[in-house]
C-alpha cells in the first residue's frame, strides 16, 4: 500500500511509544503503510518485537525497543537507539499511557496510584518529547504527536471518576500547546490527538463488560465505540506534510462527546 502526497512518509523514520498494544499498533502500521521506517517501543519486550515484525511485514525497516517511559534515562536510550539503528528521527508518537489503576473519587484516591499515572502519562510524554526534540532541532524538521484524550479537555466524572488520568491528559494538552509555540519557527510541528472511546486494552477488560460498553455507548452522541483502526487517518494527517501549517493544536476524535 502507498499513499499520495502530502501523506507519503517515504524516507521518514518514526518512533512510537506504547507500540505493543492498542492504538500504538495502529500508529506503527499506518506509518509503515505510508512509507516510514518505525521504531516500536514498549515496556513489554515481546509486544514491541511483535509490532516490529508487523512493520517489517509491510516492507519497512523496524527496531524493537524495550522502554519504560517513566525512566528518563531509558527514554534517552530509546531515542539514541532509534537514530543509531534507523538513521534519523522525523516523527514521534508519544503514546505510552496507563489508566487509573483503581478509579475512585479524589477523597479515596491512593497517592501511589496518582504518582504512577502521572509518571507514565505526563512525565513519560515530557521525557519522550524532550529527547526527540534534541534530534529534530539538529535536523531542522520534525513532527511530534502527543496522545492525550477527550478527558484532557473535559471532566470524566459524569461517566466515571479518573482524577489522575484527567489531570495528566489535561497537562499533556497544554504541554502540546507550549511545545507548538516554542518550536513554531524551528520547522517542528507539535499536535495532540484526543481520542474518545476506542476499543483497546487501556481500560483493562472494561470493554468486555457489557454494562460498561452500554454506558459509554449511551454517553457518545454517535452511539458507538470506535474501533482501534479508526485512529489511523487522524494519526497519518498529523504525522505527514498534510498538517504542516498546524501546530499546538488538539485533534479530537470522540464521536461527538465534547460537543455536548
Amino acid at each position: 500500500m502507498s499513499y499520495p502526497a502530502p501523506f507519503d512518509l517515504s524516507g521518514s523514520v518514526a518512533l512510537v511509544t506504547g507500540a505493543g498494544s492498542g492504538l500504538g499498533i495502529e500508529f506503527c502500521e499506518v506509518l509503515a503503510q505510508a512509507g516510514a521506517d518505525v521504531a516500536c517501543a514498549d515496556l513489554d519486550e515481546g509486544a514491541a518485537a511483535a509490532t516490529a515484525a508487523r512493520v517489517e511485514g509491510l516492507g519497512r525497516r523496524a527496531a524493537a525497543i524495550t522502554c519504560d517511559v517513566s525512566d528518563e534515562a531509558a527514554v534517552a536510550a530509546m531515542v539514541d537507539t532509534t537514530v543509531r539503528e534507523l538513521g534519523r528521527l522525523d516523527v514521534l508518537f508519544a503514546n505510552a499511557g496507563i489508566a487509573d489503576p483503581n478509579p475512585a473519587p479524589v477523597h479515596q484516591f491512593r497517592t501511589a496510584d496518582w504518582h504512577q499515572v502521572l509518571d507514565v502519562d505526563l512525565h513519560g510524554v515530557f521525557y519522550s518529547c524532550r529527547e526527540a526534540l534534541g534530534v529534530m532541532v539538529q535536523q531542522g524538521n520534525g513532527k511530534i504527536i502527543t496522545v492525550a484524550s477527550m478527558w484532557g479537555l473535559t471532566g470524566a466524572s459524569s461517566v466515571f471518576p479518573i482524577p489522575a488520568y484527567n489531570a495528566a491528559k489535561g497537562a499533556v494538552v497544554n504541554l502540546t500547546r507550549e511545545l507548538g509555540l516554542e518550536y513554531a519557527t524551528a520547522n517542528i510541528q507539535v499536535n495532540a490527538l484526543c481520542p474518545g472511546f476506542y476499543r483497546t486494552r487501556l481500560a483493562g477488560g472494561a470493554y468486555d463488560d457489557p454494562d460498561f460498553v452500554s454506558a459509554i455507548t449511551a454517553f457518545t452522541p454517535m452511539g458507538r465505540v470506535a474501533e482501534a483502526a479508526e485512529i489511523r487517518g487522524p494519526a497519518l494527517f498529523l504525522a505527514s506534510a498534510a498538517s504542516d501549517y498546524m501546530t499546538g493544536q488538539t485533534l479530537v476524535m470522540d464521536g461527538g462527546c465534547t460537543a455536548k
